[in-house]
């Protein structure tokens, strides 16, 4: 099975960059997210994702999420995107999720420690960025 054709969205002001490498297993995400319709925003993108996990057998996937602020729709969207790849961790491929954040955030650090909790079978690390 052929796997999907690399995905890249440029950020707006309200969504963030996608760059989805599908043939190189990963997936980045980056900036900030208050898109007007976050189902209209990520739907396609979760669609994608699935495709591309029927597709791939023995990858080792990276995911880097470097949000600096999203709402709660983008939430909702997000977990979708989290409990897939958990799934697929689950079924017995390799999904490191690399969790962004500013060392100052609380917030996004604590989202990032809900994820850990949740997904229990992403393999979870967490990096604390200086915004200096």
């Amino acid at each position: 099975m052929q796997l999907p054709s690399p995905l890249f969205i440029t950020a707006t002001p309200s969504s963030p960059e996608i760059d989805f490498r599908f043939e190189q297993h990963t997936l980045s995400i980056k900036g900030e997210s208050y898109p007007e319709n976050a189902a209209a925003f990520y739907g396609p993108l979760i669609a994608a994702v699935r495709s591309y996990l029927e597709g791939c057998r023995e990858a080792e996937i990276s995911v880097n999420v470097s949000l600096a602020y999203f709402n709660s729709s983008s939430t909702k969207m997000l977990f979708t995107l989290f409990d897939i790849l958990n799934q697929a961790a689950i079924d017995g491929k390799h999904v490191r999720l690399n969790w962004y954040h500013d060392e100052d955030d609380d917030t996004i650090l604590e989202f990032g420690q809900e994820l850990r909790d949740d997904f229990g079978a992403l393999e979870f690390h967490d990096h604390a960025v200086s915004s200096t």
